[in-house]
């Protein structure tokens, strides 16, 4: 059955991957990420209609759902992977500022309250929804970036995945999160694997049991799984892919 899908952060490897393969579905896919020419550039290259909205801003997001229902229908999937690091890089606690902080929780994780708070009654009124949250094997443990805020936020993701799960259970949605490992999928991940040097990046990788990487496609298989008909008795759930890190 054809669903209306809202990916965020398709900017990103992660996010484009999951919008592609739920276009393959046989989904009507809408995509989403900061406004400008990248998320023009992207919508043009995934031939998908697009709306800009900071996602960390609650009017904005309120006032993008008002027009993808307007224009498409009330999105029945949504696809969170919108977040990152925020261009930001691991230092001391004493050295992080109160805007570093905010800037990546208001990412990571207020985007996703945003999104459900602006979607919620749609959900309810159509008894049927799948929510997919991208998380990150540092919601489930310290993080390889350094970044506090980065691993906070991302467990309080987790948190939130749990939570909306029981709330919105009853009414026929599921809620998971799925947790990738280290993918190289943006210029911050890239910067993250130049800097493990020749070592580390031949240490990670003999520490995955798959040995290799992971690529987004692993990340938008999950997802359309999680999103689809025979995932309906899957909520709550923290799904890590990872090759077997975890």
């Amino acid at each position: 059955m054809t669903r209306v899908a809202l990916v965020t952060g398709v900017v990103g490897g992660i996010g484009a991957a999951i919008a592609t393969r739920l276009k393959t579905d046989g989904h009507s896919v809408i995509v989403s990420d900061l406004p400008g020419e990248r998320l023009q550039a992207a919508a043009t290259e995934l031939a998908l209609p697009a709306y800009g909205a900071d996602l960390g801003d609650l009017s904005q997001v309120a006032d993008m759902i008002a027009r993808i229902r307007r224009d498409h229908g009330a999105p029945q999937i949504l696809v969170s992977a919108a977040g990152g690091v925020c261009g930001q890089v691991g230092k001391s606690l004493d050295e992080v500022t109160s805007g570093d902080w905010r800037a990546v929780f208001e990412a990571n994780l207020d985007s996703v309250f945003h999104l459900m708070h602006a979607l919620a009654a749609d959900m309810r009124a159509a008894g049927w929804g799948r929510v997919v949250t991208i998380a990150s094997g540092a919601g489930l443990r310290p993080s390889l970036t350094g970044i506090q805020a980065y691993t906070a936020a991302k467990h309080g993701l987790v948190g939130l995945t749990k939570q909306l799960s029981q709330e919105f259970g009853p009414g026929g949605c599921t809620v998971n999160s799925i947790a990738p490992g280290f993918i190289r999928s943006n210029p911050a991940t890239e910067r993250q694997w130049d800097a493990m040097g020749t070592d580390g990046q031949a240490a990670l990788i003999n520490r995955i049991h798959a040995r290799r990487l992971g690529t987004p496609e692993d990340i938008a298989s999950a997802a359309a799984f999680l999103t689809s008909e025979s995932a309906g008795w899957i909520s709550g759930q923290i799904l890590s892919v990872d090759g077997g890190i975890s």
